[in-house]
């Protein structure tokens, strides 16, 4: 029986050492695949020196640099509009009339109360000089001298009181006729022709004024030490204040450059942020009130740094390092101190130098000592032309 078994045995050796010596050769041939991997193609770029400025964006909205409701100061009714709607005023221009017949004819009865009271002075002083003379004379008594006195004393005050009146009535006169207090843009007809208006309360339109015009934003509390000492650096130099450049949302190719005026004394407590306003001079009117902007603040630069394009910064257990190309086109590790960020590029304070090679794209497949090979980056797509 065991003889009839030996052939079978046999046969299950050799197939088993088969087996063991295919499996031997394939890790063999595998490990010296891996010892032969290619080199890892990334995209590389050089640390330059330069420049960086400290920024710190936000949105802001802009708002006129003056503006005013114009409101009646008498009762009255519209007569006419001098405006149209969207126009450019100058200070003192005629925009609303009103109905000026009341106050005309008020005005005519001051003049006449005034007269009046010129005439009955003008007696009151003749009495008086007459009995002044008849007293000397032993004629009158000096009661009655006194009397005419009076009498001259309380026409001369009636007559203060009615040149009071009549300068009140020539002031609600001319307020029939209302014009611009600043030099702006006036906005739309609230009132037309026939409408009745109440002094103080009636809204009749709106002035604006654009040129110049404030941005308002808010920055985040935590940025306040930062900005204070931005502040303390601008006015060393005698700069007018700290720049903050604004474009419109969308349209990063126009830009404009004010100037912050205005740091508020007090940090909302309910957004934890503090209120600045920029003034920027608009000339051409390229901005309005009410729009958001896109903003910039400049609170320093940094001079001569080494930047490298923020790509290339990767974060990890113990920070911020990039890939660093050596010799032998092999990479390594460098732990790096970051500082600003601006337009794509970062500023390193700490870790690498200037023209070293730091890897960009391809950092996931990246390990210490991997060996790269540069490949060109990818191309943007093509813009797809609106229809």
């Amino acid at each position: 029986m065991k003889k009839k078994n030996l052939p079978l045995m046999v046969g299950i050796a050799a197939v088993a050492t088969g087996a063991a010596w295919w499996y031997w050769s394939s890790s063999a041939g595998n490990t010296a695949v891996a010892k032969v991997s290619p080199p890892v193609p990334v995209v590389l770029a050089k640390a330059v020196a330069q420049d960086m400025p400290v920024v710190l964006t936000a949105v802001g909205r802009a708002e006129a640099y003056e503006t005013v409701t114009v409101k009646s100061r008498v009762d009255g009714q519209v007569a006419s509009l001098q405006f149209t709607e969207g126009q450019h005023v100058r200070q003192g221009e005629e925009l609303i009339r009103l109905d000026g017949n009341d106050f005309t004819l008020r005005l005519q009865q001051a003049e006449a109360a005034l007269a009046r009271d010129d005439a009955q002075l003008a007696k009151a002083k003749a009495d008086t000089e007459r009995y002044v003379a008849l007293r000397a004379r032993n004629f009158v008594s000096e009661e009655k001298v006194n009397e005419m006195r009076s009498n001259e004393a309380a026409l001369s005050a009636t007559r203060r009181a009615d040149q009071a009146a009549l300068e009140l009535a020539r002031s609600q006169l001319s307020y029939t006729s209302i014009r611009a207090p600043f030099a702006g843009v006036v906005g739309a007809k609230l009132v037309f022709p026939g409408a009745t208006v109440k002094a103080n309360d009636t809204g009749l339109a709106v002035i604006n004024r654009v040129q110049p015009l404030y941005v308002g934003f808010a920055l985040p509390e935590k940025y306040l030490p930062r900005l204070r000492a931005a502040q303390a650096k601008a006015e060393k130099v005698e700069r007018a204040g700290l720049t903050v450049s604004v474009n419109l949302p969308g349209e990063r190719q126009t830009t404009f450059t004010g100037q912050v005026r205005f740091v508020d004394n007090t940090v909302d407590a309910a957004t934890g942020t503090i209120l600045l306003k920029a003034l920027f001079e608009n000339r051409n009117e390229a901005l309005m009130p009410g729009q958001f902007l896109n903003l910039t603040l400049n609170l320093d630069t940094l001079d001569n740094v080494v930047a490298v394009p923020s790509e290339a910064i990767q974060q990890g257990p113990d920070g911020a390092f990039v890939y660093v190309v050596e010799a032998e086109d092999k990479v390594a590790v460098r732990k790096i101190e970051v500082g600003a960020s601006h337009a794509g590029a970062t500023a390193v304070l700490k870790g690498i130098a200037a023209d070293e090679t730091v890897v960009t794209d391809g950092q996931l497949r990246l390990t210490p000592g991997a060996k790269v090979v540069a490949k060109k980056p990818a191309a943007a797509p093509a813009a797809v032309p609106a229809k």
